[in-house]
């Protein structure tokens, strides 16, 4: 047998190996199209490299955040030449907030970023296309979000704190003075509630500070440690000077330092008020909820007395506009505090027709006693992992009518596939605009079975 030469060198099956590209190094780059996440993508020494911040069309300087094996991710930090496209952000934090990356998009523009990305994700993953594409459902471009979460850490070092959002691709937090994507309400309060926070005595135990905004606005602050006497009262005189709710989270739920304070959102279209409570899953965007709700109904076209059922219905955002329309709804979900939620919110507005039941989702649904005798329609709203298993059966429930909420078209791709191979038909899909300034694609899909 012949002996091993150790002095032997092999070159990789993929030819020579490329020096690594460390994090920080400058670039410049032409930027040659969009990704469907937004950012522009260039070409350089057979590496592909997508930049944050960066149109078609545009040359630009841009940073490394990281690389591995082929593919580069940068942000831009100089644009060199710029594309007919680029706006000035409204925004002074846009360029490193990791909270709105498209701010330097037109709208009209992101908009038709994210009708491309849902039907190339629906063409290349599952191969259909709707027959019909409906016209996207969209509100106000900036002042709609009505929850946040402000990110708090301490510097122990700096002896410094800061309030803010997470920067872009980093765990690094960019405090922030103003932030426009805030409906009205939430944005002054900003302003005194910062100054609050960059009061305390402790600041070491805050975790986080969230904004909520509906019948009533509403800070809660989550603490690792007990508040400092002098820092719980500034917060109070904080909620009494602004007129809101003081909500406080230690190791338990979400408590309010007032009795019988309640948070809530209107639905006017169909005269409904959900509550709920911090921790609780509501879209951020009421207009476009709103607009939501109302294409949903309308495609489904329950019939009064139809039986509808509604999965993953959380705490009845489309089953109590489905019941006050008229159909016999079953709401399912897997949360024990939404479905009591739900049934408390069928109480409040009167709603006799609304029924809903905890289960688990991922078990076979005919075994359950809510779904005997089976639903002409059915309503999905999953998170963001999808609902492979519940699609598998809607066949077996009889269901002639499906509308899929998604707010992840990769998973709404797989499950229309699966939808297809039980004989639905895609009929419509559209883009529901929920977050506008970033490119979160949100999407509503009706898959019709012929009789």
């Amino acid at each position: 047998m012949a002996r091993r030469t150790s002095s032997l060198r092999f070159q990789p099956s993929g030819g020579e190996r490329k020096a690594p590209i460390p994090t920080g190094k400058k670039q410049r780059l032409d930027i040659q199209r969009l990704a469907n996440d937004g950012r522009g993508i260039a070409f350089v020494d057979g590496r592909t490299w997508f930049v944050e911040g960066a149109l078609p069309g545009e040359s630009i300087e841009a940073r490394v955040l990281g690389a591995r094996s082929q593919v580069v991710e940068a942000r831009t930090e100089r644009v060199l030449a710029a594309s007919a496209l680029r706006r000035e952000e409204p925004c002074i934090h846009a360029r490193v907030c990791g909270g709105c990356t498209l701010q330097h998009l037109p709208d009209d523009d992101q908009l038709a970023l994210k009708q491309r990305s849902l039907a190339e994700l629906l063409s290349r993953q599952a191969g259909i296309e709707p027959a019909q594409w409906a016209d996207p459902l969209s509100g106000p471009a900036f002042g709609y979000r009505r929850r946040a979460r402000l990110a708090v850490r301490w510097d122990q070092k700096a002896n410094r704190l800061a309030v803010g959002f997470r920067a872009s691709a980093s765990q690094d937090i960019v405090s922030i003075q103003e932030c426009h994507v805030l409906v009205r309400p939430l944005q002054t309060l900003l302003p005194a509630l910062l100054a609050v926070l960059h009061g305390l005595s402790r600041p070491q135990a805050i975790g986080h500070v969230e904004l909520f905004s509906g019948t009533a606005e509403a800070v809660m602050v989550r603490h690792t440690a007990p508040l400092a006497d002098i820092d719980l009262k500034a917060f109070q005189a904080f909620a009494d000077a602004q007129g809101v709710q003081l909500w406080l989270q230690g190791e338990g739920e979400p408590q309010p330092t007032a009795m019988g304070a309640a948070l809530g959102y209107r639905l006017p279209a169909w005269d409904l008020e959900l509550a709920w409570r911090p921790g609780d899953f509501i879209q951020v965007n009421a207009p476009v909820n709103e607009a939501m709700v109302a294409q949903a109904l309308d495609w489904l076209k329950p019939q009064p007395g139809e039986r509808v059922l509604d999965l993953f219905c959380g705490l009845g955002n489309f089953a109590l506009p489905l019941a006050r329309v008229g159909a016999e709804v079953v709401g399912v979900e897997g949360v024990a505090d939404m479905v009591e939620r739900a049934r408390t919110n069928a109480a409040h507005n009167g709603l006799e027709h609304a029924h809903f039941y905890q289960a688990d989702l991922s078990k076979p649904l005919l075994e359950a006693r809510w779904a005997k005798g089976g639903f002409p329609a059915v309503l999905l709203d999953p998170p963001r992992d999808g609902a492979f298993e519940v699609v598998k059966q809607i066949e077996t429930l009889g269901a002639a009518r499906v509308v899929y909420v998604s707010c992840n078209p990769s998973t709404l791709a797989r499950d229309a596939a699966e939808l297809i191979r039980q004989g639905y038909r895609l009929a419509r899909a559209g883009v529901l605009d929920m977050f506008p300034q970033t490119a979160h694609v949100e999407a509503m899909a009706l898959f019709e079975r012929p009789r």
